[in-house]
């Protein structure tokens, strides 16, 4: 079964980075992993991350100085492990069947 990464880019996201989160656990296709790259946030983002990390071992939390989504994209790809990479933005929710929609069509 193949595995999806999903990297999220987050900058001071407290606001959504948890519904954000929640909308790709809760995809249909259940071989993923997350990838959260903290781009230097200043607020309560990488707090959120670290809880909700602690609740669900297929997130991945990546740490580091601002340097701009490009950058944080760029470190999320290094980091992960599936074979095919989706991106996610901190203040949007994905669809329930996302993974499972791109699998189908990808097989």
């Amino acid at each position: 079964m193949y595995k999806f990464s999903f990297i999220i880019p987050v900058y001071n996201a407290e606001k959504s980075i948890k519904k954000c989160v929640k909308s790709i656990q809760n995809q249909t296709y259940g071989n993923i992993e997350i990838v959260c790259v903290n781009d230097g946030s200043s607020d309560k983002s990488l707090t959120i991350l670290s809880e909700l990390q602690k609740q669900d071992n297929r997130i991945k939390i990546i740490n580091q100085k601002n340097s701009g989504a490009f950058q944080a994209r760029k470190a999320g790809i290094l980091a992960s492990t599936g074979d095919y990479i989706m991106f996610a933005d901190s203040d949007r929710s994905e669809e329930r069947r996302v993974g499972k929609e791109c699998r189908s069509r990808w097989s």
